[in-house]
């Protein structure tokens, strides 16, 4: 009995790894959108405009407000292509001695690159620092201490 818990555990962890090392097909489409876009302005260069822009593009199924596909599970892994939606969330981290903080009352981003479990590249615009063009940022999950976010996997 103890193992064949071991083996379907085996199996559990390899389809886990599996999914989390590939990128779905209508992800890679959106990512390459996206990443033909850096540097511009996609729409009147609201941040909402990316993945409307984005999705309609790759022709993905979405309500049309912010519901970009399927919610994704706390345990599914993050995908480039997977579209984050920010809701009255705060962060704090540090670099060298000083401490920032950001604010993100209601804000949707595309997630360009995968770091780690905790960590990623957004590509998103109407931010402090790229303005109203598509710029990329990293995200560090672990920062946040207030609001809520959901990520999205697209779907046709």
């Amino acid at each position: 009995m103890k193992y064949k818990l071991i083996a379907v555990f085996a199996v559990l962890w390899m389809n886990i790894c599996a999914q989390c090392d590939s990128i779905s097909p209508l992800n890679k489409e959106i990512h390459t959108y996206v990443q033909s876009q850096i540097n511009k302005k996609v729409g009147r260069g609201e941040c909402w405009d990316l993945a409307s822009y984005a999705l309609n593009k790759v022709g993905a199924k979405w309500d049309g407000l912010f519901v970009y596909g399927r919610k994704l599970l706390p345990n599914e892994c993050i995908q480039p292509g997977d579209i984050i939606q920010f809701k009255n969330v705060k962060l704090s981290y540090s670099k060298g001695k000083k401490t920032f903080t950001e604010e993100m009352k209601q804000h949707t981003a595309i997630i360009f690159a995968v770091i780690n479990s905790d960590e990623v590249i957004l590509a998103h615009q109407n931010t402090g620092f790229s303005g109203k063009k598509v710029g990329k940022s990293p995200l560090v999950f672990s920062t946040i201490y207030k609001g809520k976010y959901s990520i999205y996997r697209p779907e046709k």
